[in-house]
């Protein structure tokens, strides 16, 4: 009889090429020892210029309510993230994930109220690309509030792509759009190949919700320098 095959040991290096080809990887759940890739015929994406700001929303984020700032503990983002009833992130996912930050091709926005993390998001810097992977939330609008201050980050630091990788109708209420696969991969064959600075704003620098508000409606960017 026949072993079955042992998966091949997927490497950071590998999963940034497949990121630049429209793959990611995901595990059946938190147990799993094995991933999988995934490749949408219909890709979620959230426009740059688009992000929709509701006015209660832009009232929390204006108001300062939350520190938010950029990598100061990636690794926590990431369990966070994964601390679900369902999830896709198992041991293999934070691994590699924490690679990927290791090396700078990973990072996190993270919202503190009173010292504590409450929310937040992480995802993959390719390029000009940004993929969004997992967000959470323990205090109402925290994630929501990450979100704003990515797109501003973002937009200043000249990207031109973030990825939702699929639609649900909470990011379709922010904004997010889905198109053909043919359509995100010419995006992304443009993104990847651009250069952009996530840290174009100080990653460990709270940013004021003003300014965040500005840059995420469309403020100035590198881009336009």
């Amino acid at each position: 009889m026949a072993r079955p095959r042992k998966q091949p040991e997927i490497t950071a290096e590998m999963l940034l090429r497949a990121y630049s080809i429209g793959l990611f990887p995901m595990a059946e759940d938190a147990e799993a020892e094995h991933l999988f890739w995934v490749e949408p015929e219909e890709r979620g994406i959230f426009p740059l210029d688009g992000l929709v700001i509701s006015k209660s929303l832009a009232k929390t984020v204006r108001s300062d309510r939350f520190e938010v700032v950029a990598d100061r503990d990636f690794a926590a983002t990431m369990r966070a993230c994964a601390g679900r009833h369902t999830t896709w992130i198992n041991a293999e996912i934070l691994r590699l994930y924490g690679e990927l930050h290791e090396h700078g091709f990973a990072h996190s926005v993270e919202a503190y109220e009173d010292g504590a993390c409450v929310g937040g998001l992480y995802g993959v810097s390719l390029g000009a690309a940004f993929f969004g992977e997992s967000m959470f939330h323990g205090a109402r609008d925290a994630s929501k509030v990450a979100l704003v201050h990515l797109v501003a980050r973002l937009n200043l630091g000249g990207f031109r792509l973030l990825d939702a990788q699929f639609i649900t109708p909470h990011l379709t209420s922010l904004g997010a759009v889905e198109i053909p696969r043919a359509e995100y991969l010419e995006k992304l064959r443009d993104a990847v190949g651009g250069e952009a600075d996530f840290d174009a704003y100080p990653p460990a620098q709270a940013m004021s919700g003003a300014r965040a508000l500005e840059l995420a409606r469309g403020g100035t960017s590198l881009a336009n320098l």
